[in-house]
């Protein structure tokens, strides 16, 4: 039986969710559409969001289908998920300044931090011990209404498209965070593992900057976004690895820099191999810790999101440079029938809920 918040009464307006009550495999149909009682405004600093669109990621998917209990993932059932947002303020606590009402905001995976700590005082409250993650608590996407801190939300121009404007708050800071990472410059060629919803944003940012970029994917069709996109080269990953190598030496010589997006430990191995001695391979994802020669000299990092600064930049640069934001729209019902299609590769590059 569902465990829904406490000191909620009954007769509170109620909103239309995609409720997760049990980790299953997503062809069970594991969200199940539920009136729950609607967000409010609890904290004098919060903002109540009226949703437009929540961007459907691929890590929740895993969420939903249990693969990251050992890592704490989802921390709480039952739950909604979802965690790259978008939408229209319609109410603000009194001692709001930064938005008003009327005005079209974002929320990124990072619902809270603590403000407090050495990350948030860094600027990376992103990595904060404290935080909040939107989409594993009641306080996910897959609704209609959401309440967050203003200083955790960003505004969004007017005249952008919600089924734009969701997928940057994950996926877009996420590929801007990752291109950043390999320190990016004029004629640097970076390979990108897995061109998605993040991947075929990386190729665009990374193209900004100068880089020449070499797509790598399972998927032909992502690598026909790729090519269309503006990489020089898009490759088919294939097995034996030693042959894959072999291809993109024969065809790219070895990569400046990495980054990888495709969940898969192969990939990540293979990607930290086609990288020349001393270079850079950025994981954006999570596996088994990689194995490589310490006399190489190759510097490998992960990445997580981003700031709040991070994402107001992402918003800059994406309204100024146009960038393009591959996306398919569905209702909120259909929650379960789009991870199915993500998990299966038949999602081109983002999915989005529309409440």
């Amino acid at each position: 039986m569902l465990k829904f918040p406490k000191n909620k009464p009954e007769n509170m307006e109620k909103m239309r969710a995609m409720v997760l009550s049990e980790c299953a495999p997503i062809e069970t149909n594991p969200l199940k559409l539920l009136d729950i009682n609607k967000h409010q405004i609890e904290k004098q600093n919060q903002i109540l969001i009226k949703i437009e669109a929540c961007g459907v990621c691929h890590s929740q998917l895993h969420g939903i289908e249990g693969d990251w209990k050992d890592l704490g993932i989802p921390p709480t059932l039952p739950a909604v998920p979802g965690h790259e947002v978008v939408g229209t303020i319609v109410e603000i606590g009194k001692h709001v300044t930064k938005f008003k009402v009327g005005d079209r905001a974002g929320i990124t995976p990072l619902l809270e931090a603590c403000k407090n700590c050495q990350y948030c005082k860094e600027g990376k409250e992103y990595l904060c011990e404290s935080s909040i993650i939107t989409g594993e608590s009641f306080k996910g996407g897959y609704t209609e209404y959401i309440t967050v801190i203003e200083d955790f939300a960003t505004k969004i121009p007017e005249n952008m498209k919600p089924e734009y404007a969701a997928p940057l708050f994950c996926a877009g800071i996420t590929a801007y965070k990752a291109v950043k990472a390999v320190d990016p410059y004029q004629g640097k060629k970076i390979g990108i593992f897995g061109i998605g919803g993040v991947g075929h944003m990386a190729v665009q940012f990374a193209k900004i900057e100068g880089c020449d970029v070499v797509a790598f994917s399972r998927n032909q069709n992502h690598l026909d976004v790729a090519k269309r996109l503006g990489s020089i080269d898009a490759m088919k990953f294939s097995e034996p690895q030693e042959n894959f190598l072999k291809n993109i030496r024969e065809k790219q010589g070895l990569l400046d820099a990495a980054i990888v997006f495709a969940p898969a430990d192969i990939v990540t191995d293979s990607a930290i191999k086609s990288v020349k001695k001393g270079g850079t391979i950025v994981i954006a994802t999570i596996g088994d810790n990689p194995s490589f020669v310490a006399f190489e000299e190759k510097t490998i990092r992960g990445t997580l999101i981003g700031s709040t600064k991070d994402m107001e930049q992402v918003i800059k640069i994406c309204n100024e440079k146009n960038l393009e934001v591959i996306s398919e729209k569905y209702p909120l019902e259909k929650a379960n029938e789009v991870l199915k299609k993500l998990k299966d590769s038949k999602i081109e590059a983002r999915a989005v809920l529309i409440p």
